[in-house]
């Protein structure tokens, strides 16, 4: 037991009743609710995964609400069972708590990237053996999460897969810590390796030469979607995993949403054509949750005032769970 309070974190907007719940519960009866800030003891050892809203998006280099992103996955993901037909897995098997949102300054994105990178350090300090599982806002997080990360874990070579229509290393000098620099951010900062990013997704006609030749440099490890295809995308993830989980300590899951091709994902502030079916990421993400290596994982760059009928946000909640699937699977074998 443990009395800890979260400084850098406010409890979520609102939660779910869930005394009424059945036998056969809803994702929103069965995802508990804290309050960050309360003082009462809680016994951290009882849970598997820690959900974590970032509503930031004024670091976005698209115009973007995808600070809205978080309320909007916990007031969808109602509409869905905690059973995963698909591998007939029920996701009840793990408990699972929504710590609630990190704390944004009106104005100022130092201080907000500041409360992120505490917030994940102070989860690692308190309860590192509970998977963190976050809903952004925009790209510019991961790389504060992944640097709160490794604050705790100084000693733990950390690797990055990610499923991302571009590749995220633009110049900070030119954008600042943006959500087209966190790549970028960590490799310079000398957070990461170069060699051990994976990207899968990259397509078409969004990404400068100057930045695949900046990849080339650094030892980047990516796959177009179009040589993903040809080799499987379940094949592609998987070769990843395994090349990955040979060289690191850990391995962060990011998904960027724009990921997918438009026509599944509306609601994308960067949206193209061409992208990943939806059923693809969902496969991508279902192999990353099996993997024992993967520690955490965010889910990026979700604007739901530009979704159309929820489209995209009810994807992005059917990402989440499809993780989940293979970390309950995982934590059974």
């Amino acid at each position: 037991m443990t009395r800890y309070p979260y400084p850098q974190l406010k409890p979520p907007s609102f939660s779910w009743e869930r005394s009424t719940a059945g036998a056969e519960r809803k994702v929103h009866e069965w995802i508990e609710t804290l309050d960050p800030a309360q003082t009462a003891e809680v016994d951290w050892s009882r849970y598997d995964v820690a959900i974590l809203g970032v509503p930031l998006s004024r670091s976005s280099i698209s115009a973007s609400a995808a600070s809205e992103n978080p309320d909007a996955m916990r007031r969808a993901w109602k509409y869905f069972n905690t059973y995963n037909l698909d591998y007939d897995q029920d996701l009840s098997a793990l408990r699972v708590v929504d710590l609630g949102d990190v704390r944004q300054h009106v104005t100022s994105i130092e201080t907000c990237h500041r409360h992120i990178r505490e917030a994940m350090a102070s989860m690692r300090t308190h309860h590192p053996n509970i998977m963190p599982v976050v809903m952004g806002g925009d790209h510019s997080i991961t790389a504060m999460l992944v640097k709160g990360y490794r604050d705790v874990h100084r000693d733990e070579r950390v690797g990055i897969l990610q499923l991302d229509t571009h590749f995220d290393l633009r110049d900070l000098s030119d954008n600042g810590p943006s959500n087209g620099t966190p790549i970028r951010n960590l490799i310079e900062s000398d957070v990461i390796r170069g060699e051990d990013v994976y990207n899968i997704g990259l397509h078409g006609f969004f990404n400068a030469r100057s930045l695949k030749e900046y990849a080339d440099q650094k030892g980047v490890n990516y796959v177009t979607l179009h040589q993903a295809r040809k080799r499987g995308i379940e094949n592609t993830i998987g070769e990843a995993l395994e090349s990955l989980s040979r060289k690191v300590d850990t391995i962060y899951l990011t998904v960027d949403m724009d990921v997918l091709d438009i026509a599944y994902a509306p609601g994308v502030p960067a949206s193209t054509p061409g992208g990943m079916r939806s059923d693809e990421l969902f496969a991508a993400v279902w192999l990353a949750g099996q993997c024992d290596k993967v520690k955490a994982a965010d889910i990026v760059c979700l604007d739901p005032f530009k979704d159309l009928r929820d489209m995209t946000v009810k994807t992005a909640v059917h990402v989440m769970l499809s993780f989940l699937t293979g970390v309950a699977q995982r934590l059974q074998t």
